[in-house]
């Protein structure tokens, strides 16, 4: 997260772009969820990266907001105090943000003393200048806990016409987004004790925003446009001064807070709304103690500030009202990037119902949370992962590396080849011309901090770069035009460092992996050259030089998911695919943490009454069991060696296919294996196949997966099939017609049994198709061995160099 070897602070450099980026900072009280992390710090941290790469003189800034009524209750609940809640949760944080590789120049925290200096300084200016008053206002108190009730410590109805949401806290209604007084809710109660609470009298500080309503409006005005604030911003702010400004109550009766410096307010502490923006201040002023030079200098300094759409006001109206009140120099935001909520599955991400998927689950799962989108559904985060990183990015920056590292004779032995006519190749000049293009509007698109534009612009380059190396046929000019294949590759190998770059903001890690395997260091990423453009991107083959040896390919993504089912080539998601997986991320991820905990613990005791079952009815075994069991482990066990010949893969006759009857996109097969049953087979198919092609073909089929129940019949096998670089075209494997049906499909040179049935989860399947493909000669090969039958090779129709599932 933080540079730990950071010795010197960066300060604004004259000259420079001098680029200051805080995300709304995280509410203590739980762990964060994706909502969190995408809308605001993963968002941030990705513009940080990009600027960064462009060159800019940027830090980013954020730590964990640990003040208010929401820490106390956590605290109450947990029967600790806010301290130690703060000090669990911020560590929590830090780890999760940590694992999420999120670059912050600063990650501290709200209850530091740094943030009582500046916030009580801040304080002091706006009661000098007269933009304070001092009102009694009518809270609701609880006579049961004998408090007054702030804002989260009550709930009720909310009063919003076409709302009646009857969850609504009283600081705001979650549902509609309306901010609210504690006294305006329809049937308020307690949180503690459920109690309805009585209305009562106490004086507060309040900062007078009518009274700054010019200054406020003419900074909106000037600055939401030099800024490009997005339309959703703008509405929020004039809805907010299009119905008038409001006083507004700084100060709260609570214990855990900024305490206010005036003798008659000393049990108070400020309200958290106006002390927790002013934590971006103080959190600055940890990294630095020059921190006024980011935040009292708006002649060269820019102020980038991310978040979700309910912080708006906040970031628009509140923190702004209040800078300006001190009559100080401040750096004001100059843009501010607002995300919509994200919603899990059939609902929206709650921190404090705990429902979602929280940071630490997301470490749980090992996938790589690099795709986002407004709804979060585990069926999309796998059409994702597949179709946009396996299929494509990962699959074009593996073909150009893989086919680099192959020996002389069939490749060039991991040195990029020279390509002195490449400018006069006409494919690749067109190739360079639309690359351009994209590199432009990425650029556009990120200045403008259009971040999904952004990654959607970089992906699109690597599908050009796909279809450059199909157009070429790459693997026939290497025998046939050895030149132009060399100009292919080099300006293919240009494309996989340009995309390294373009995604190094979005994917980090996947960018550090794409350098090693390029044999260049990480720090070499750049989105700029000496004059801080990018002309190179025109000019793809000579990014990389020639002579330079890269370092060991490997594939960059998994595919998600890996549960062993049946043919899977349905790209748009629906039907057919591995969903057993997802499924069970679904399931373990559904309701509230809460929910979960529940379900975990009554897990446990199931497992545990099981286990004393055992023991019980095992009796006089027990001896004979121990000594089995020291007989194994005298024996010791060796970890069998995954090879080609554990697959079971024998030749099938379809004797009857129909449409699946509650899946579009799938066939169920009944495959005669000379077993004297026939076999159920659900594939994926008839997108690509129609159903007259079927009937009464022989086929390759693997036989020893685990069956599978695709929507609601058994799959007992797969049949197997080889499918383009872009997915658009599968064909069937076909043996030879006189091949002997259920005969084993072979692989000479390997000899060995087959596995009765494949454990999932060792990745036998997953391990060795990898390997699968169709050669150039369309013979379908493991490592260029021919899957072979008594009657001879067995090939595909027409798709070269296709892979084989």
């Amino acid at each position: 997260m933080e540079d730990l070897n950071r010795t010197v602070p960066k300060l604004p450099i004259p000259g420079k772009r001098n680029i200051l980026i805080t995300s709304a900072l995280p509410y203590v009280n739980n762990v964060p969820h994706l909502g969190n992390i995408i809308g605001c710090v993963l968002s941030a941290d990705v513009f940080a990266r990009y600027c960064r790469l462009r060159g800019y003189n940027a830090i980013y800034i954020c730590g964990t907001d640990e003040y208010g009524t929401a820490t106390e209750t956590k605290a109450m609940e947990e029967d600790s105090t806010p301290k130690q809640i703060c000090d669990k949760y911020h560590a929590i944080h830090k780890e999760v943000y940590n694992w999420f590789n999120i670059s912050f120049d600063e990650f501290g925290r709200t209850s530091s003393p740094q943030q009582t200096e500046v916030c009580q300084t801040i304080f002091k200016k706006l009661l000098e200048n007269n933009w304070l008053s001092e009102n009694t206002m009518q809270q609701l108190y609880c006579d049961t806990c004998e408090r007054f009730l702030a804002d989260r410590l009550v709930e009720g109805n909310c009063p919003t016409e076409g709302c009646n949401y009857d969850s609504a806290r009283g600081d705001q209604c979650e549902n509609c987004g309306k901010l609210l007084n504690p006294t305006e809710l329809i049937n308020p109660r307690c949180k503690q004790c459920k109690n309805a609470p009585r209305i009562r009298d106490t004086n507060h500080l309040f900062l007078e925003l009518p009274l700054l309503k010019d200054k406020l409006v003419n900074y909106i005005e000037t600055t939401s446009v030099a800024g490009g604030w997005s339309q959703n911003a703008i509405q929020t702010t004039n809805a907010w001064l299009k119905e008038g400004l409001k006083s507004r109550c700084i100060t709260r009766d609570l214990k855990w807070g900024v305490p206010v410096p005036l003798e008659e307010f000393k049990d108070k502490v400020f309200y958290v709304w106006f002390d927790a923006p002013i934590g971006y201040v103080s959190i600055t002023s940890c990294y630095t103690p020059d921190w006024e030079k980011w935040w009292k200098n708006p002649e060269n300094v820019e102020l980038y500030q991310f978040m979700g759409k309910d912080n708006v006001p906040f970031h628009t109206v509140m923190f702004p009202s209040t800078l300006l009140g001190t009559g100080e120099n401040w750096t004001l935001m100059k843009t501010i990037s607002v995300t919509e909520y994200l919603n899990y599955e059939a609902g929206k991400f709650s921190k404090s119902k705990g429902v979602g998927v929280f940071g630490n689950d997301a470490k749980d799962t090992n996938i790589p949370v690099e795709v986002s989108d407004t709804l979060f559904t585990w069926s999309d985060l796998q059409a994702k992962s597949n179709n946009e990183l396996l299929n494509n990015l990962g699959n074009f920056i593996n073909r150009v590396l893989s086919f680099l590292a192959k020996p002389p004779g069939s490749g060039y032995g991991s040195v990029i080849p020279d390509a002195p006519d490449a400018g006069s190749h006409p494919l690749t000049n067109k190739l360079a011309e639309e690359v351009g293009k994209y590199v432009e509007q990425y650029l556009e698109a990120m200045e403008k901090v259009k971040l999904k534009q952004g990654l959607k612009t970089a992906m699109s380059i690597s599908s050009e770069g796909n279809a450059y190396l199909q157009e070429s046929q790459f693997w026939r000019l290497y025998k046939e035009d050895l030149p132009s294949c060399s100009i292919v590759v080099k300006t293919s190998l240009g494309l996989v460092y340009l995309l390294a770059c373009l995604l190094e903001p979005f994917m980090p890690s996947f960018s550090a992996e794409v350098f090693k395997q390029l044999n260049l260091p990480p720090e070499q990423a750049s989105l700029c050259d000496e004059k801080g453009d990018m002309d190179k991107a025109k000019r793809p083959w000579e990014i990389l030089p020639a002579g330079h040896k890269i370092g060991t390919p490997e594939p960059l993504f998994k595919e998600l998911v890996f549960a062993c089912v049946c043919l899977c080539f349905d790209v748009d998601g629906n039907g057919g695919e591995k969903i057993e997986e997802v499924e069970d991320y679904r399931k373990k991820f559904a309701g509230s943490q809460a929910d979960r905990l529940e379900r975990e613990e009554a897990g446990k005791t199931a497992k545990l009454a099981e286990e004393l079952k055992k023991k019980a009815t095992v009796g006089g075994k027990k001896q004979q069991a121990k000594k089995l069991a020291g007989e194994a482990k005298s024996r010791g066990t060796v970890e069998q060696e995954i090879s080609i010949t554990r697959l079971d893969i024998r030749v099938g006759l379809i004797k009857k296919a129909q449409k699946h009857p509650d899946a579009e996109s799938l066939y169920v097969e009944e495959i005669d294996l000379g077993e004297g049953d026939c076999r159920t087979v659900v594939s994926g198919l008839v997108k690509y196949i129609p159903l007259e092609e079927m009937q009464n073909r022989k086929v390759c089929v693997l036989c020893n997966l685990k069956p599978a129940n695709m929507r609601g019949i058994k799959s007992e096998a797969m049949v197997l099939a080889a499918s383009s670089s872009d997915h658009t075209k599968v064909e069937l494997v076909d043996p030879p017609q006189s091949a002997v049906v259920g005969e084993r499909v072979t692989f000479p040179g390997f000899e060995g049994e087959p596995d009765d049935v494949l454990n999932p989860k060792k990745k036998v399947w997953e391990t060795l198709q990898v390997d699968l493909q169709s050669n150039s000669d369309l013979v379908a090969c493991y490592k260029d061995i021919p899957l072979t039958t008594s009657a001879g090779v067995c090939k595909v129709a027409s798709i070269s160099n296709g892979s084989i599932r």
